[in-house]
């Protein structure tokens, strides 16, 4: 999928993949499995990391530098958002 893989360490690689399986698991219901790729860096230059949950439901999700989720798009029948995370983004 990306060919800059390189472009991060070890130690990026495992944070921003931790980042997005928490963000998931704490503001998503009904979460069973996540299974994430490798992050790449986007055409306008975010990290971003791509993947599934439940085997079926795509997702990317766009980091900060501080690994912050910036954004996340979701593909269809990707699990709905967990109530006291739609106003305000729960901790992850």
């Amino acid at each position: 999928m990306n060919q800059n893989n390189d472009k991060y360490d070890e130690e990026t690689i495992s944070k921003a993949k931790e980042t997005a399986e928490s963000y998931i698991k704490n503001n998503y219901k009904g979460v069973q499995s996540i299974e994430i790729e490798e992050p790449y860096q986007a055409p306008m230059g975010s990290m971003t990391v791509d993947g599934i949950v439940n085997g079926e439901f795509g997702f990317s999700i766009s980091l900060n530098e501080d690994f912050t989720v910036s954004r996340i798009g979701e593909n269809e029948g990707f699990p709905d958002e967990k109530e006291e995370c739609k106003e305000k983004v729960c901790d992850y």
